[in-house]
């Protein structure tokens, strides 16, 4: 389908491209065929690449175009797709929502889309690269932060209006692709551990929004699984590991609605709604619904823990999961809206995992 696109005329050489393809492409000439299949982001570390340069190679079943502009710029175009399959991930967690791009915005440092169906947060200040994919027949339009990770990938569906794909792409086609050399963030210099844990629980029980939750945590300089850690069991506590599988078929049972939030440096992705079916494939956890799939590596889970806010409409609580790092791997909460109290079926049912008794 891309060669439908009128590539502009390149401008200039570019022998640090060319030779960094033609390395590459050596190198996954010479893998068995396993290998090979691997996913992009697996195929690019075996490879010893980031999964930017990887597409940049095109090896094979990959044609890429590199897109001029801004990411922000070129993301803040793409409502005119229709339905896509939005997928965000990070190492342990990958979030697939059907939809529409709707009430995006892309016009300062944190944009938004706010659709019934994708529910995105950008933090468009790690975004660099911007490349138009296909790969066996699957065109996508695919978002790397500078160190050369997808921050978030739209896939078109048979839904999507294919004419204004190949508008947009045209539009920012580029006809000098550039080898994307990463660029290393700086080291994070939140604290690992809360010293002045009376400060942290007085900030905490403070809250009337759960969104004030990050700004506290920057403003006390600490990581939020050292917060997660310190706050107290009333606050939070540690459950068992298999708990979000537990959590899972049970609001599948009872048809509740959540909201699962999952992110890396560049976006949050968010779906909210009931789930219907769980399926356990070896070390990975499930939801395969027709509008949203999530595929969780449980066994990158090093600790699950129920945590509780404070806000002005209630008690909200969340089941939290953490991989080795310390990073946040996925969070769940009931589904609500701003204004509306916690759904009660959701707060027994974290409820049931605690051993001892939360805030109220």
């Amino acid at each position: 389908m891309l060669e439908l696109i009128d590539l502009p005329a390149s401008t200039s050489v570019r022998p640090d491209y060319d030779e960094n393809v033609s390395a590459v492409r050596h190198e996954y000439a010479r893998l068995d065929e396993a290998t090979r299949n691997k996913r992009a982001r697996d195929l690019a570390t075996h490879l010893g690449l980031t999964e930017a340069q990887w597409v940049a190679a095109q090896c094979e079943v990959v044609r890429s175009i590199p897109l001029a502009g801004k990411p922000a710029e070129i993301f803040s175009q793409v409502g005119r797709l229709g339905e896509a399959m939005a997928l965000t991930r990070n190492d342990y967690c990958v979030h697939e929502r059907h939809g529409e791009y709707l009430h995006v915005k892309a016009d300062s440092p944190v944009g938004l889309v706010l659709g019934p169906d994708i529910d995105l947060r950008m933090f468009f200040s790690s975004w660099r690269h911007v490349w138009a994919v296909e790969e066996k027949g699957r065109c996508s339009l695919q978002f790397f932060d500078k160190a050369g990770v997808a921050v978030h990938k739209i896939y078109c569906t048979g839904k999507t209006n294919i004419a204004e794909y190949l508008a947009l792409v045209n539009k920012f086609a580029s006809g000098d692709p550039v080898w994307p050399i990463p660029e290393h963030s700086a080291p994070d210099p939140a604290a690992d551990r809360v010293d002045e844990v009376n400060t942290l629980r007085a900030a905490w029980l403070a809250m009337g929004d759960v969104h004030e939750f990050f700004p506290l945590l920057q403003r006390l300089n600490v990581r939020r699984i050292a917060a997660v850690r310190a706050a107290g069991p009333d606050l939070a506590q540690g459950v068992a590991h298999d708990g979000v599988e537990t959590m899972l078929n049970a609001v599948a049972q009872s048809k509740l609605s959540i909201m699962c939030f999952v992110g890396n440096r560049g976006m949050v992705q968010i779906h909210t709604g009931p789930v219907k079916r769980i399926q356990r494939t070896g070390r990975w956890l499930n939801i395969l619904d027709p509008a949203f799939n999530l595929h969780l590596d449980t066994t990158k889970i090093a600790s699950t823990w129920v945590v509780n806010k404070p806000s002005r409409d209630g008690w909200i609580t969340s089941l939290e999961l953490y991989a080795d790092s310390g990073e946040l791997v996925v969070q769940f909460f009931g589904g609500r809206k701003p204004g509306s109290p916690e759904l009660t079926g959701w707060r027994e049912l974290l409820l049931g995992m605690c051993r001892e008794p939360l805030a109220k």
